[in-house]
């Protein structure tokens, strides 16, 4: 072999070689970045597995009492914040204020189970959720619910109300049945010495209760608090003592007096 062919014969081995190199490192590049966005997808949906995994956020908020005084009308009335012209703050958050908005949420029902009950803001938010049709139903002490400045009479009127139009439409039903589903319901708790419940139920999942009455005092003066929760294993048992308590004071257990022990109370 002459030195030229010699010569020719070593650059087509380099040039091979360069080749083979250059087309490896090529496999490599890709192979690493197929690798990296492999790693990436793999994250992503590693992040949103884990995501619908995470149980969702369940509310648990308290309330503590006394409460700063302020207006209420932009409560009741949001499409007209600017409506009151009284002195009191307007458009403020108290703990008052938040304690309306929960009980306001209400869209199908709301339990109300209380020792005393003569608030009158309270008292509005019920009536008003009357009017939107939500079934409200409410067990009240049977001596508390009698004193002077107790709402349970305006409850009880608009209920009474109702249970007349429901029987004048369906004379078979019974007052508070559970097939009326709209109207307010009150069953007065004269089994024991009081009944010293404060709790409501909205929609039947959630809870509010705590150490606060009803009251106006107890609203502006006194130091109380109120838990509201959704943790189910925390409303179930308020759900069952409710139903317990609603059925053991049910007015039409003696069949046909039934109708004279609501027209008594």
């Amino acid at each position: 072999m002459s030195v030229t062919q010699l010569a020719v014969t070593r650059w087509c081995c380099r040039v091979m070689t360069s080749a083979a190199t250059g087309m490896s490192v090529m496999w490599t590049v890709k192979v690493v970045g197929l690798g990296a966005v492999a790693f990436s997808l793999s994250v992503e949906l590693l992040w949103r597995l884990l995501r619908h995994l995470r149980p969702p956020t369940v509310l648990n908020e308290v309330l503590f009492f006394p409460s700063n005084v302020a207006c209420m009308e932009h409560i009741f009335s949001p499409a007209s914040p600017h409506s009151c012209c009284c002195p009191l703050p307007h458009g403020v958050q108290t703990s008052f204020t938040r304690l309306l908005r929960f009980i306001l949420s209400a869209t199908s029902s709301l339990d109300l189970c209380l020792f005393s009950f003569s608030n009158m803001d309270l008292s509005r938010a019920v009536l008003h959720l009357y009017r939107k049709k939500v079934a409200v139903r409410v067990l009240v002490d049977e001596q508390y619910s009698v004193i002077s400045g107790s709402q349970v009479g305006a409850l009880r009127k608009a209920g009474r109300f109702i249970h007349n139009a429901v029987k004048w439409r369906h004379p078979s039903l019974s007052p508070c049945s559970s097939s009326s589903s709209a109207g307010i319901c009150v069953r007065n708790v004269g089994l024991y010495v009081h009944m010293h419940h404060k709790f409501a139920l909205v929609d039947g999942r959630r809870l509010i209760t705590g150490s606060l009455n009803w009251t106006l005092a107890a609203v502006q003066c006194n130091a109380e608090n109120i838990l509201v929760t959704e943790e189910p294993r925390l409303v179930r048992p308020f759900v069952g003592e409710f139903r317990r308590l609603w059925a053991d004071n049910d007015p039409c257990q003696n069949g046909p007096s039934c109708d004279r022990n609501v027209a008594r109370n």
